[in-house]
């Protein structure tokens, strides 16, 4: 018998990306991310207390193009790690397992988290400058 060419376990070549992976994925990422935003929170906060030129070039970067994408993925992080943490919750009290159930949650996650995103932007951000 002639050995085979395919690899003997599955791996990422062989699987097509799903919802319940990608999201899986996504939740350590947006964790990751947080991590990077409570630097930025810390440093912002060593701003206040230090010196007025810190502070002011803090709330300089804030107002570019650069520093307010970065503030809203901060916030689509938080929104989307905590509705995915909610879900996750639900998992843990035995309910929404179902293969329909996961995806419809899934995508809840995904709109929800956007949809809270663009509102704190719009209802906190969008006429103020800076933090």
């Amino acid at each position: 018998m002639m050995p085979s060419k395919r690899p003997l376990s599955p791996h990422l070549q062989i699987y097509k990306p799903q919802l319940t992976s990608v999201l899986s994925v996504m939740h350590r990422f947006t964790g990751a991310f947080l991590c990077l935003g409570i630097l930025g929170i810390i440093l912002w906060l060593y701003g206040i207390s230090s010196q007025p030129a810190c502070f002011s070039w803090l709330i300089s970067v804030s107002q570019n193009f650069i520093g307010k994408v970065f503030i809203f993925l901060m916030l689509y992080a938080f929104f989307y790690h905590l509705a995915n943490g909610v879900r996750h919750l639900v998992w843990d009290a035995g309910y929404g397992f179902e293969i329909k159930t996961v995806y419809r949650t899934g995508w809840l996650v995904v709109g929800s988290s956007l949809g809270l995103a663009l509102l704190y932007w719009v209802l906190f951000q969008g006429g103020r400058d800076g933090f």
